[in-house]
């Protein structure tokens, strides 16, 4: 212990030492034990009977693990991983979400140069990509009906397994030379029709996981670890491309999908009950749409989030033709491209994560989007790797808080009977139009005068929407709490 101490005390100041050993003393006190407070212990002494090996009562040790829990969640504290030391269901749902995405961002690596080397063709580039999105699109809202009215956590699984699936498929016709223009676009189709209903089900449950407070810093990790991946799985697929071949890029995404089934499996959740009203689809449907259209905050922040995906996003279709074409590099240079994005979502989503409410959300928004759309214009005119670098760690880092801030955004204004729809509108536009009419609308710009301007010109149309929207919107320049007035006082106009 002395050790212990003394490692402590190098750390900082009297009063930093002491609190970090009084909370490493609560620790050792309280243990893994993982029991709820008010159960009896393994030999079934209540709670408040003496241990006889401590002499300490299980009350004292429940104190002890309450001090413990309060200093490492502490609101105060910029720990930005304080979500998942409090929540242990949030924890297993990050590590296995995060180790599949990996393996996804291997295959939509893969997949993009795949479409590329077949066809010689940036618009089947895009074409790919809008395959893979355009069952949400069509999907979504129905979907969100559905989602509303499921075991979310229950849908999910089912979900991922189909998932799993379809990337072993995709390992075994390119493993078998059968690959084609026409199997891309089959299973891209496929795992659109099954992520329109993991989507938005999967952003629903994360509000069950860790409560509403914790909302924020949970929808921060996720994309934290959503652009963590980005970093490592284009990295790993590289590796896998020049060692054994393209084909095991998806091979080992089907693999990961094993990882996020186990988390999800040891999730602990209560019983889920169905709503007790039913409501037809449609009726459902228009009752998500009636809730968006008549709360200004909901539909001012859909609507920036709906220019800024179809404009903004398609840059990363676009990527592998960057890469060849503008940059003159090969698919290791393409997957580099792609970490830069992803070092620098990482380092968005956990500076957001540490900020927690400490800044306005809304003048968050406007600062990321400002410099988002700014950003892409820079970088479609980069003609150099060297200068390319890093204005893309620069672009993740925008894009993420940019994303992130509207997504919480919405999840805090939303009521919960309503979430399953309004995430459902959410993937619609930030998956389904993103890349059907975003992709295919910068494909087709990038084949007929030039990838720059594709990128480019998107971001240009972005900044002067988010001048005239941040300027002319009083929802967007409105406090926090004065947006949270105004969709209570619009739950209370639809009951």
């Amino acid at each position: 212990m002395g050790h212990g101490v003394r490692a402590l005390r190098r750390k900082g100041g009297p009063q930093g030492w002491r609190a970090s050993l009084a909370r490493w003393r609560a620790l050792r006190a309280v243990g893994r034990e993982g029991r709820s407070p008010d159960a009896p212990d393994r030999e079934g002494r209540s709670p408040d009977a003496p241990n006889p090996e401590s002499g300490r009562s299980r009350s004292s040790r429940r104190r002890a693990r309450s001090l413990y829990l309060s200093s490492v969640s502490d609101p105060a504290s910029l720990n930005p991983f304080r979500t998942l030391l409090r929540h242990r269901n949030f924890r297993l749902f990050w590590l296995g979400q995060t180790l599949s995405l990996i393996g996804t961002w291997m295959q939509t690596m893969a997949q993009g140069w795949l479409a590329l080397e077949i066809s010689n063709s940036a618009f089947i580039v895009g074409l790919v990509a809008a395959a893979q999105s355009f069952p949400v699109l069509v999907l979504s809202l129905p979907a969100g009906h559905i989602v509303d009215r499921s075991d979310k956590l229950k849908l999910v699984k089912v979900a991922q397994t189909l998932l799993g699936i379809e990337a072993a498929t995709l390992w075994w016709v390119t493993y078998s030379k059968h690959v084609s223009i026409a199997w891309l676009l089959a299973l891209a189709t496929a795992n659109g029709v099954i992520s329109a209903f993991e989507i938005p089900a999967r952003q629903s449950l994360v509000i069950e996981l860790v409560g509403r407070d914790d909302l924020p810093g949970a929808i921060a990790l996720n994309s934290s670890g959503f652009n963590l991946a980005r970093v490592v799985g284009p990295s790993i697929g590289a590796i896998v491309i020049a060692q054994l071949g393209i084909a095991w890029c998806f091979g080992v995404n089907a693999i990961s999908y094993g990882a996020v089934l186990v988390g999800l499996f040891m999730i602990q959740l209560p019983a889920w009950m169905p709503p007790e009203h039913a409501v037809a689809p449609l009726d459902g449907m228009r009752e998500g749409i009636r809730y968006m259209r008549g709360t200004p905050s909901i539909a001012a922040l859909m609507k920036l989030v709906t220019v800024y995906s179809v404009l903004g996003v398609p840059y990363l279709t676009l990527m592998p033709v960057v890469a060849r074409d503008q940059l003159q590099l090969d698919a290791g240079g393409y997957g580099a491209l792609l970490a830069c994005v992803g070092i620098g979502g990482v380092a968005g989503a956990l500076s957001l994560a540490a900020l927690g409410d400490r800044v306005s959300r809304s003048r968050l928004l406007s600062a990321a989007a400002y410099a988002f759309s700014g950003l892409l214009v820079a970088f479609a005119m980069v003609r150099q790797a060297s200068a390319a670098y890093p204005i893309l760690l620069a672009i993740g880092f925008m894009m993420i808080v940019n994303n992130a801030t509207a997504n919480s955004m919405l999840q805090h204004l939303v009521p919960n009977e309503l979430r399953g729809r309004l995430m459902a509108a959410y993937s619609f536009v930030v998956v389904g139009l993103s890349s059907v009419l975003g992709s295919i609308l910068a494909g087709s710009v990038a084949h007929a005068i030039g990838v720059s301007w594709a990128i480019g010109g998107g971001g240009a149309i972005m900044f002067f929407y988010a001048l005239w929207a941040f300027e002319t919107r009083p929802e967007l320049q409105s406090r926090d709490s004065t947006s949270e007035s105004q969709a209570r006082a619009t739950r209370g106009d639809m009951t």
